[in-house]
């Protein structure tokens, strides 16, 4: 399979259009030691983008591994979240120096070139380190395939979530038996709710967290209710925008009210107003770490199925194996095992929030115990994703074009009808667009034109 040949110019410039800047700016952390572990004969090296609490999370995982498997030398970097970390990989893989094993998320795998800047995973040698397709998600799994082909192997999904204070709600009775969130079907159900919320709601709180300031996590809002109507973008030979204005004016109508309504306060510290009474927000999985530290009385749900479908936005933490014109051999064979043993021990990853995307790992007693992972693991069954184009995936160049614009709308500055015909404009210059990594349209790269 040929690969194109990109100047560094070239190949910085496709990356950087490809992996903007998000929310979440962290700084590099350390890296392993340079010399082979005492006792360990082969050596696998690591990057990926975890800080914070995610990244103390791996770093446990990673030292159980190195404690299980000492022959093993695991060299971890911990790179930039965004920009730096993509233009980093991929000028890596087309320089012949990529790290044996990498993360990436999976809505970009498409983006990146499979084939050219990724490398297969071996099925088999997965297989026998304990990892199956059978024991994951159809749909997550099928979205890390290309060309019949795996390219990424999920470690999780993470969610868009609907946050909310049990103290404040149960005075407000609107906690079911089992003191959850009373079922929401229409949105004439939701704003029902928003209202008898507001009244036990302390003065100088919003009700709802909504982060109408936040393009991607706006864009994530989007994804969701579009696909509760059942919207779509493309046909399936990804040539003709099918994107439906009706459908997209109606979500983006309905994101406003909450502003007009007087319901979501722009520019709010909106996780911080939760902390201090508000009764909802909406926004990742990320925050229960931060919501559990808070020693809060809360629960979380997927985002209500205000349209009448079920469907919350979910990204994923991937496994990837960067290129390398040698790829193989024992430094390979680790870096499956590797991989296959942080996926099938994903409960340390859970507790950062994360749904684990190995199913038995799921569905095991310990996962299940932990609050309120178990409220939300169904998010798993009805996952909202981006379309499998080159240009989606996290704070990809999709979100960097739509997000601002169902933003601009929440906030008024333009019209849900206006936002939604902008959008299909967007949809329309980018599907004619070529991946700057390989020089393909999506058409083309779904029909393997160019191999």
């Amino acid at each position: 399979m040929g690969r194109p040949d990109l100047d560094r110019r070239q190949l910085l410039a496709a990356a950087g259009g490809l992996a903007a800047a998000g929310s979440f700016g962290f700084a590099a952390l350390g890296q392993g030691a340079d010399a082979l572990a005492s006792g360990a004969d082969t050596r696998v090296r690591y990057w990926n983008l975890f800080s914070g609490g995610d990244g103390y999370n791996m770093i446990a995982m990673l030292d159980a591994f190195r404690a299980e498997h000492p022959g093993i030398d695991v060299k971890d970097s911990t790179l930039q979240w965004g920009s730096p970390f993509y233009t980093k990989l991929a000028m890596a893989a087309a320089g012949n120096r990529a790290p044996d094993l990498g993360v990436m998320h999976l809505g970009r795998v498409t983006g990146f070139s499979p084939g050219r800047l990724l490398d297969p995973w071996d099925v088999g040698l997965l297989r026998k380190y304990g990892v199956r397709e059978e024991d994951f998600n159809p749909e997550l799994w099928k979205r890390a395939v290309v060309d019949g082909e795996l390219y990424a192997l999920p470690l999780d999904i993470h969610v868009q979530l609907c946050f909310y204070r049990r103290d404040v709600l149960d005075r407000a009775g609107l906690l079911d038996a089992d003191g959850r969130l009373v079922p929401v079907t229409s949105t004439d159900e939701w704003f029902d709710v928003l209202a008898e919320a507001r009244k036990a709601t302390k003065d100088g709180l919003q009700t709802l967290g909504l982060h109408t300031n936040d393009q991607n996590i706006m864009w994530w809002f989007f994804v969701s209710f579009y696909e509760q109507l059942s919207g779509t973008y493309f046909d399936a030979a990804d040539t003709e925008v099918v994107f439906d204005t009706d459908k997209a004016a109606e979500v983006l109508a309905f994101l406003r009210r909450h502003v007009t309504d007087g319901y979501s306060i722009a520019g709010a510290a909106d996780a911080e107003q939760f902390v201090n009474g508000a009764p909802f927000t909406m926004e990742g999985n990320w925050s229960v770490p931060v919501f559990d530290t808070a020693e809060l009385d809360y629960g979380a749900t997927p985002l209500p199925p205000v349209f009448g479908k079920r469907a919350t936005h979910a990204e994923s933490h991937s496994f990837v194996l960067p290129h390398q014109a040698r790829r193989g051999g024992a430094a390979d064979d680790a870096a499956h095992r590797l991989a296959a043993y942080v996926v099938q021990h994903a409960r340390q990853w859970a507790g950062g929030g994360h749904i684990p995307a190995h199913m038995p790992t799921l569905s095991s007693p310990e996962y299940r115990a932990l609050k309120p992972q178990s409220e939300y693991v169904v998010a798993m069954d009805h996952q909202a994703t981006e379309p499998k184009v080159w240009f989606a995936g996290s704070t990809g160049i999709l979100a960097q074009r739509l997000g601002p614009v169902v933003s601009a709308s929440t906030m008024g500055s333009l019209t849900p009808d206006a936002a939604a015909r902008r959008m299909k404009g967007v949809l329309t210059e980018l599907i004619a667009m070529k991946n700057p990594m390989d020089g393909r349209t999506a058409a083309q790269a779904r029909g393997g034109a160019g191999r």
